[in-house]
């Protein structure tokens, strides 16, 4: 089973493969984490190559339906995040599989 991967984990693949401090690497993915947070909050697509795409979508208030109650309830109007993985990290993952032997 795979553990979560946090900001820590980020830090310390910069520290160890650029080469920066452990305060400069941190700082340099709260700067990557922020700016891409701040293009998504103003509506922006992100796109990174051969990663994939974030975007905001705009979902349309509508009525939806307690499991529990069978009560038809109003969801409001909102914003939602979404990820479109690129056609190479979809690849990379599927090949990974394979090789893995298909877990």
């Amino acid at each position: 089973m795979s553990r979560t991967r946090t900001r820590a984990d980020l830090t310390d693949a910069v520290h160890r493969h650029v080469g920066l401090s452990r305060s400069e690497s941190a700082s340099f993915v709260e700067s990557l984490l922020g700016h891409i947070t701040e293009r998504l909050e103003s509506g922006e697509t992100v796109k990174l190559s051969s990663f994939g795409t974030f975007q905001i979508r705009s979902k349309n208030e509508r009525m939806g339906r307690n499991p529990k109650t069978g009560e038809e309830v109003p969801i409001t109007p909102r914003r939602v995040l979404t990820f479109r993985a690129s056609h190479v990290l979809k690849d990379k993952i599927n090949e990974c599989m394979r090789e893995r032997g298909g877990e």
